[in-house]
């Protein structure tokens, strides 16, 4: 099976739709789908439930498809950095389902692992733990969140191979590899390709099964949060 495609909206080709359900990599702006993410915004897909960690900035990443308004529903658990996220849930014309950062990516990993639910003691007693079962274990009370699968999921790799195995850079590997086990389609953005068997086994994060098309792609990287200080010497 050629997994390799020429660019991102050849990679998406057949498999966005409406009222669909997107998982989107990334941490920040750092290991963000960037081509990807471009690519569903110029494809005009519409009324999407994006699950992300956050959603991106104004005018870059998952902020793009905000300003569009192609989004309908954002599944996070960081939303601080983005004006226009903040009009438009204030204003009512985007739905939020809000997680703490664990429990979002734990709610990834058993997707992806076909655990349909688990127990957590995080959120109890919270605005959280409404409308959720509540269980009592060794005299804790836990609340129950359920896994998440998504129609796709877009992901950002450092390096990949024509198989669409795939390594992770630092901090990049943050929701990245979960959210690749847990898209009934997956499609990869990389750095670069590189031939099969090029890849050292022991150090591949995500595994080529579960990954169906993938794309080099340029990307900006950019710094969401530049500290600096001055020049001792200025």
């Amino acid at each position: 099976m050629k997994k390799v495609r020429k660019d991102a909206a050849s990679a998406l080709d057949g498999l966005l739709f409406d009222g669909m359900t997107i998982m989107s990599g990334g941490f920040g702006l750092c290991g963000i789908p960037e081509n990807l993410i471009t690519a569903i915004r110029d494809s005009g897909v519409k009324d999407l439930t994006v699950i992300s960690n956050n959603a991106g900035v104004d005018g870059f990443g998952l902020g793009l498809l905000l300003e569009t308004r192609q989004i309908k529903k954002m599944v996070s658990s960081y939303v601080g950095e983005n004006k226009e996220f903040e009009r438009q849930f204030l204003s009512g014309e985007l739905e939020l389902e809000f997680n703490p950062q664990g429990t979002l990516a734990e709610r990834c990993r058993a997707g992806g692992a076909g655990i349909p639910g688990f127990y957590t003691k995080t959120g109890v007693g919270t605005v959280i733990a409404e409308g959720k079962e509540h269980k009592d274990f060794d005299g804790e009370t836990y609340i129950m969140e359920t896994g998440l699968v998504a129609d796709l999921s877009i992901v950002k790799a450092w390096k990949g191979d024509e198989q669409g195995n795939l390594i992770y850079r630092k901090t990049a590997r943050n929701f990245n590899p979960m959210m690749a086990s847990a898209g009934k389609a997956t499609v990869a953005e990389v750095e670069e390709i590189v031939p099969l068997g090029a890849l050292d086994p022991d150090c591949i994060q995500t595994p080529g099964i579960f990954v169906q098309q993938i794309i080099q792609g340029e990307h900006e990287k950019r710094i969401e949060q530049r500290t600096v200080r001055e020049r001792e010497d200025a």
